[in-house]
């Protein structure tokens, strides 16, 4: 029985450092290491690896998402290795539910990121157009009330409050 690791990064700026240390940790005999996009079905690291295992031999990854892009990716992952190869290969699969959790945070994440670069803004629409703020503080400095500024805009006096602030 040999002992595999798999480690994995998505792009050249992520360090396998990590991973590798963890899987040397956990008695790995070799680790296979690739930096490639998990969306890419050719890694020839896990490919090599995959081909490489024997019955009773144990793949380890510090985490499934490492592995595989989806649990439909990882059940065929484990298809593929027991049934076209004949080999068995052993990974601990607790953790499923964290797996998917994790896959749909960092797709969020960057979605978000792709969103924010086109210059979508998240959150609440403000309250006032740039033009009926700067009319606002003009009227402020002028010593007009807030509450009479707020009235004439529709807004609470908080938001005119803060344009005080600013």
């Amino acid at each position: 029985m040999t002992v595999y690791g798999y480690a994995r990064v998505s792009t050249d700026g992520q360090s396998l450092t990590s991973q590798d240390a963890e899987l040397h940790a956990a008695g790995c005999a070799k680790v296979y290491a690739e930096k490639i996009s998990g969306a890419r079905s050719n890694r020839p690291e896990l490919a090599k690896v995959l081909k490489r295992l024997d019955t009773g031999d144990v793949l380890i990854v510090t985490r499934l998402d490492r592995l595989a892009r989806s649990t439909r990716d990882l059940l065929n992952i484990l298809a593929d290795t027991t049934s076209a190869h004949g080999r068995l290969m052993v990974t601990v699969l607790a953790g499923l539910a964290e797996f998917e959790r994790e896959l749909i945070l960092a797709r969020t994440s960057d979605g978000r990121a792709r969103a924010k670069a086109r210059g979508v803004k998240f959150g609440r629409p403000t309250a006032l157009t740039p033009h009926q703020r700067q009319e606002a503080i003009q009227r402020l400095a002028q010593g007009e009330a807030q509450a009479d500024v707020a009235r004439s805009f529709n807004v609470s006096q908080a938001t005119i409050s803060r344009l005080g602030a600013a």
